[in-house]
C-alpha cells in the first residue's frame, strides 16, 4: 500500500473491501442490476478499530450492512470477501464472527508503511478536509461587564480549540466575539462607574443599590473619568454625558477581557459592537429581508405552558414564522415599548456573519442556552435561503475543585472565580488540556490539586513528559552515530522493528488520521487529548520496558541500524503529540523537572 495513500487507514479499507465486493461474481448483480461502489459507499457499512484489540486491527459490519443490498446471508457474504480479500498481500489473518462481522489482521510490512508514511511527512494534518470552507466560530462573547470568570473559561477555551483544528485543516475560519455593549446592563454598569468616580470624592457609600456592580475592577474606570472630567461630573446632569462614560467603561472593559483572553493564549480576530450593529441600521435591514420573504406578521402568542409569569397579558406583537423552520413556536422581535427583542438583534448579528462570507455559523453557548438554538437556527435558514449552516455547541459548567472541596468563592471579587487568578494558580497550559479533556457536553471537575501533580493521573503533564523525554532520548544520542539522519530516514530499516511494545506503538498511531477527521466532523476536538494521553501511555509503557529489558532501550550500543529504527519510531510519536498540543494551543515543551 503506497504511504501517501494512508491518510485516514480506516477510510483507506473501506473502499478496499467495497472494491472487493464488486469483484464477487455471486455479488455482482442483484435483480438484474449492476451493485454500483457508491451504493455500498453510501449505506452505514464501516470499518473501525475493534472494541477488543485481541480481534485484530480492523473489524468491519459490511456484510451485516450489504445482506439487504445484496438479498443474501451475511455470513454468506463474509466467506466470500474472506475468499476475495486473502487474494491481497495485505492481511495476516481474517476472521469471521457471528453474526457477520469480519476482522482483519494487518501484515507487519503494511503497518511498517504506515509508520514510514508518518516519519516522512512534515505537517500530519490533512488540509484537503477543509479546503473550501467559510467557518464563523463565535465564541467567549461575555458581556464587557467584568473580567473573565471561570464559567467564561470552557467556553473559550472549547471555541478557541475548534478554530485551531478547523485552520489546520484547511477551513477559512474567523474567529469572533461578539460585544453585547447595547444592553441595559450597560447603563447600570456605567451608572455603577460613576458610583465609584463619586466616591473618589466623597468617600466610600455605606449601602450600595441592589443593581450596582460590586468589583473592584470598576475602580481604575472611575480614575480615567477622574483625570479626563475632573470633578464636573459630581453635579451635572447624568444624563449629559452617560453615553461618554458607557463608552469609556466598555473600552476599558473590552481591554480587560481580551488581556485575560491573551494570557489563555486565545487571540480573536474580530470583535463585532451589538451597538455598531443597531446604529448601522443592521437590524432594519435583517428584519425588512425576512418581511420580503413573508416571514413577518402580526399577532397574539399563547401564554408560555409550564411558567408563572405574573405580568404576562395578550398583546398583539411582531412575529417571526420561525414555526416554519423547525422552531416551536413563532417568535416576537420586538418589545411593548417598540425597542427591538435581543432575538431580532441576534438575528441582525448572524444575517450580517453570513454576508461578511461565512457559509457556516458555529456559535459556542453555555448549556443554559439551549433553549435558543431552535430559534436562531429557523432565522439562518430563513434569511439565508437555506445558504448558510447553524451550529451551536454546548458547553457545561465547570466545577472547581481544592483540597478535596468546590470552591465557591473568590480573594478577591466575592462572587466567582477569575480566569486570571486560575492561570495564575496552575498555568494557561494545564487549563487548555483540562477544559478539553472532557465532551463541551459533559460535566466537567477542574481539580487544582491533580492539575499540578508530575503523575499519571495528571493528563497534560503526563503528555508533555512524553514529548519531553523523547527529546532526552535525541539529546543523549552518541556523537559517534553519524549515520542518524533526523530529517530523513531514507536509508532507516523500519522493518527491524518488530518488538510487540513497538507494534503497539504503531498500531495506536493508526487512529490518528482518524481522530482529527472525525473531531473535525463533529466538532468534538476533546478527542484529541484523549488521544494524546493514550498515545503517551503507551510511549511511557515502552520507555520502562527499556528500564526491564535492556535489549528494548532505543539506543542499542551494539546494533545501530536498531535504534535508528527506534529512533525513528519514537520521533514520530512526538511529531504526532505535537500536532495534537500545537491544536489544543498547549505548549510542548523539551525538558522537565
Amino acid at each position: 500500500m503506497p504511504e501517501q495513500s494512508m491518510k485516514n487507514i480506516y477510510n483507506h479499507y473501506r473502499n478496499i473491501v467495497a472494491d472487493a465486493c464488486l469483484r464477487i461474481d455471486e455479488l455482482k448483480i442483484v435483480d438484474n442490476e449492476e451493485v454500483k461502489k457508491s451504493d455500498l459507499l453510501s449505506s452505514s457499512f464501516i470499518v473501525e478499530k475493534p472494541n477488543n484489540e485481541s480481534f485484530g486491527d480492523l473489524s468491519s459490519n459490511i456484510a451485516l450492512i450489504s445482506s439487504k443490498i445484496f438479498s443474501k446471508n451475511p455470513i454468506k457474504i463474509a466467506e466470500y470477501l474472506k475468499k476475495e480479500l486473502e487474494k491481497l498481500d495485505d492481511f495476516e489473518e481474517i476472521n469471521i464472527v457471528k453474526p457477520g462481522f469480519i476482522n482483519f489482521r494487518l501484515k507487519h510490512k503494511i503497518l511498517i508503511g504506515f509508520l514510514r508514511g508518518i516519519v516522512e511527512k512534515e505537517n500530519l494534518i490533512s488540509e484537503d478536509i477543509g479546503r473550501g470552507k467559510s467557518i464563523n466560530v463565535e465564541y467567549v462573547s461575555a458581556n464587557p461587564t467584568g473580567p473573565l470568570h471561570v464559567g467564561h473559561c470552557r467556553g473559550a477555551v472549547y471555541g478557541d480549540v475548534l478554530s485551531s483544528l478547523l485552520i489546520a485543516t484547511g477551513h477559512n475560519v474567523t474567529k469572533e466575539y461578539y460585544v453585547n455593549d447595547a444592553g441595559s446592563q450597560i447603563d447600570l454598569l456605567a451608572k455603577s462607574v460613576l458610583i465609584r468616580y463619586k466616591e473618589l470624592f466623597n468617600g466610600q457609600l455605606k449601602e450600595y443599590p441592589d443593581d450596582f456592580y460590586p468589583g473592584d475592577y470598576l475602580i481604575p474606570v472611575a480614575e480615567e473619568i477622574k483625570k479626563e472630567y475632573g470633578d464636573k461630573l459630581i453635579s451635572d446632569d447624568e444624563s449629559l454625558y452617560l453615553n461618554q462614560v458607557k463608552e469609556k467603561t466598555v473600552s476599558m472593559m473590552l481591554d480587560m477581557i481580551k488581556l485575560d483572553l491573551k494570557k489563555l493564549n486565545i487571540n480573536q480576530d474580530i470583535f463585532v459592537s451589538e451597538h455598531d450593529l443597531v446604529n448601522k441600521g443592521k437590524i432594519d435591514e435583517a428584519i425588512n429581508a425576512l418581511k420580503e420573504k413573508d416571514l413577518i406578521y402580526y399577532g397574539t402568542l399563547e401564554k408560555p405552558k409550564g411558567k408563572v409569569i405574573e405580568d404576562w397579558e395578550p398583546r398583539e406583537q411582531m412575529l417571526f414564522k420561525s414555526s416554519s423552520y423547525g422552531d416551536e413556536v413563532d417568535r416576537p422581535l420586538q418589545k411593548s415599548n417598540g425597542e427591538w427583542t435581543y432575538f431580532a438583534n441576534d438575528i441582525a448579528y448572524h444575517f450580517d456573519k453570513f454576508k461578511r462570507g461565512s457559509d457556516h455559523l458555529i456559535d459556542i453557548l453555555g448549556a443554559d442556552h439551549g433553549g435558543y438554538v431552535k430559534r436562531m437556527n429557523a432565522s439562518v435558514k430563513a434569511l439565508t435561503s437555506n445558504k448558510a449552516k447553524f451550529t451551536a455547541k454546548l458547553c457545561q459548567m465547570v466545577k472547581l475543585i481544592k483540597n478535596g472541596n468546590q470552591l465557591k468563592m473568590s480573594k478577591r471579587s466575592g462572587d466567582f472565580i477569575t480566569l486570571e487568578e486560575m492561570v495564575n494558580e496552575v498555568g494557561a497550559d494545564s487549563i487548555r488540556f483540562m477544559m478539553m479533556y472532557r465532551k463541551n457536553e459533559a460535566p466537567l471537575e477542574f481539580d487544582f490539586d491533580k492539575v499540578t501533580e508530575q503523575s499519571k493521573d495528571n493528563p497534560v503533564f503526563y503528555v508533555q513528559y512524553a514529548y519531553a523525554r523523547i527529546s532526552s532520548v535525541v539529546r543523549k544520542l552518541p556523537k559517534d552515530k553519524k549515520d542518524f539522519n533526523l530529517t530523513n530516514f531514507n536509508n532507516c530499516d523500519l522493518e527491524l522493528l518488530t518488538n510487540n511494545h513497538e507494534i503497539d506503538l504503531i498500531r495506536k498511531m493508526l487512529d490518528w488520521d482518524s481522530i482529527i477527521e472525525t473531531s473535525v466532523i463533529l466538532y468534538e476536538p476533546h478527542r484529541i487529548a484523549y488521544y494524546l494521553y493514550e498515545l503517551s501511555a503507551v510511549f511511557h509503557s515502552l520507555w520502562n520496558q527499556g528500564k526491564v529489558d535492556p535489549n528494548l532501550r532505543f539506543i542499542e550500543i551494539e546494533n545501530d541500524k536498531l535504534s535508528y529504527a527506534r529512533v525513528a519510531l519514537i520521533l514520530s510519536v512526538q511529531k504526532t503529540i505535537k500536532s495534537g498540543l500545537d491544536i489544543l494551543g498547549v505548549s510542548a515543551p523539551e525538558e522537565m523537572h
